[in-house]
């Protein structure tokens, strides 16, 4: 795409600090470092999303995840882990509409990442769990 910043990227027309390449990904450090060593997974297809992904798709590209996640925390003894994160769509904070893997590694809680989670365990009856297992299942199908 013209003016997509991660199809240049992968042609070479936008420099990056590249850390791995095949044939299926690009590898790059994303400039915004929220945490030392964030890194960007990026399919070489351009797929907006993992809702455009093609099960063959998702196979070649998400099989290199682990090899890289495992650089990405090896790389600094005070790595104590990471996160890997997906944002998909607008709503989901999804800036670059171009299908990318956040690998953050996480060196303590004030890092500079954090999430926020919120249970709803109250909010939601055994029947309503079931609904909406079922409403999921059928879109499977």
């Amino acid at each position: 795409m013209d003016d997509c910043i991660f199809c240049k990227i992968i042609e070479g027309d936008i420099p990056s600090r590249k850390i791995y390449e095949d044939e299926d990904v690009i590898a790059i450090l994303d400039m915004s470092q929220v945490t030392k060593g964030h890194t960007l997974v990026i399919s070489k297809e351009h797929v907006r999303n993992i809702l455009d992904y093609s099960d063959e798709l998702a196979a070649r590209v998400f099989s290199k995840v682990p090899k890289i996640a495992r650089a990405v925390k090896s790389f600094d003894p005070d790595c104590k882990g990471l996160n890997v994160l997906m944002n998909n769509e607008e709503i989901a904070s999804q800036s670059v509409f171009h299908s990318h893997v956040h690998l953050l590694p996480r060196y303590d809680e004030t890092d500079g990442f954090g999430l926020k989670w919120e249970t709803h365990t109250n909010d939601y009856s055994g029947e309503d769990l079931d609904q909406i297992m079922h409403a999921i299942k059928k879109e499977l199908n």
